[in-house]
């Protein structure tokens, strides 16, 4: 099992989007997907997920939201627990990422990229609520065979 942060940073109606074409044996080659990564020793979900978009951005975030859990279930893969963030204030200025490139992509755009297909789900789900969420995804290969959704307050 597998603990992670994923933050999409706003701005003028965009986000911040990484497009994963750097790294080698990456299971998100070529998507776009958010900033973040995997938990440290004795992290809390926010330390990590700022580290990590320190890491991946040079940005330091000032006002953030911790919107939803997210289960990631594959049969190819080990099961991720990715805890999802949205930023709207940061401060710093956007530095090369060494996992791919990173772009301010329209939020109209979104989802005309190369994303996983339950990423689709939680963009409509953030345009759509201010709820946090559990978000359920099942996969065989890159293909979303299950979806569950739970959404707070029920």
């Amino acid at each position: 099992m597998k603990l992670t942060t994923l933050c999409y940073i706003e701005k003028d109606d965009k986000y911040l989007m990484l497009h994963r074409v750097k790294k080698e044996n990456d299971l998100n080659h070529d998507k776009w997907v958010g900033v973040g990564g995997k938990f440290e020793p004795d992290e809390t979900p926010e330390e990590c997920m700022l580290r990590e978009v320190r890491e991946e951005t040079g940005l330091t975030l000032t006002k953030y939201q911790f919107r939803a859990i997210l289960t990631f279930l594959s049969d190819e893969w080990e099961t991720e627990y990715i805890h999802l963030y949205t930023a709207s204030e940061f401060t710093g200025t956007l530095l090369e990422c060494d996992e791919g490139n990173l772009e301010w992509i329209p939020k109209s755009e979104i989802d005309k990229l190369k994303l996983w297909e339950g990423d689709k789900i939680f963009f409509k789900l953030l345009r759509e609520t201010e709820d946090f969420f559990s978000l359920k995804l099942r996969y065989e290969g890159e293909k979303l065979v299950e979806t569950k959704l739970t959404q707070y307050p029920e």
